[in-house]
């Protein structure tokens, strides 16, 4: 099987004819997908949210539903970036912003309310994914041995009372 990234590479390029075994722990590809995830949600957000208020019968709210789209495809961005674990966290708590919007879609005189609930299950399966990733990533990157100190190191070869005086030694044909 070929690979895709054969597509963009130039013509005298040589051809990829088979890949290795992947660098990306689980935990990354997940926060790969987790940001794609984002960013789709967040296109949907922010070009139908009329459509997305009136399913779950919170008319009305639709400049909110746009301005949550724009942070779901800001923390995407950041969760595919070098940065994946600040922006899953950024993902945790724009989830915990979704729910309290939708909790008052569970009132009993909204007809929509089992959509709502739906929504609801939705947003907290993915706050689960997204604080496993989150968690999993931070301890994965974290140092398993303390730094060194460097603090007795003069940055001389030689030490520093060698090179104390050592530009007056240096006979005067070499200057």
């Amino acid at each position: 099987m070929t690979s895709l990234s054969n597509i963009v590479r130039a013509k005298g390029d040589p051809k990829v004819l088979q890949q290795g075994p992947s660098s990306a722990s689980w935990a990354d590809r997940l926060a790969r997908n987790l940001g794609w995830f984002s960013i789709g949600l967040g296109l949907v957000e922010l070009c139908a949210p009329r459509t997305l208020t009136r399913a779950f019968g919170l008319r009305g709210m639709e400049p909110l539903i746009r301005a949550y789209g724009a942070r779901e495809i800001a923390s995407g961005v950041v969760s595919l970036s070098v940065e994946k674990r600040t922006g899953l966290w950024s993902r945790v708590a724009g989830d915990v912003v979704d729910i309290a919007t939708l909790m008052p879609g569970l009132n009993p005189w909204n007809p929509k309310r089992g959509n709502v609930k739906l929504a609801m299950a939705a947003v907290i399966g993915v706050t689960i994914a997204d604080l496993y990733a989150a968690k999993t990533l931070g301890t994965r990157q974290r140092r398993t041995r303390p730094s060194q100190s460097y603090k007795d190191r003069s940055g001389f070869p030689r030490g520093l009372a060698n090179a104390r005086g050592a530009a007056r030694k240096v006979p005067s044909a070499c200057i």
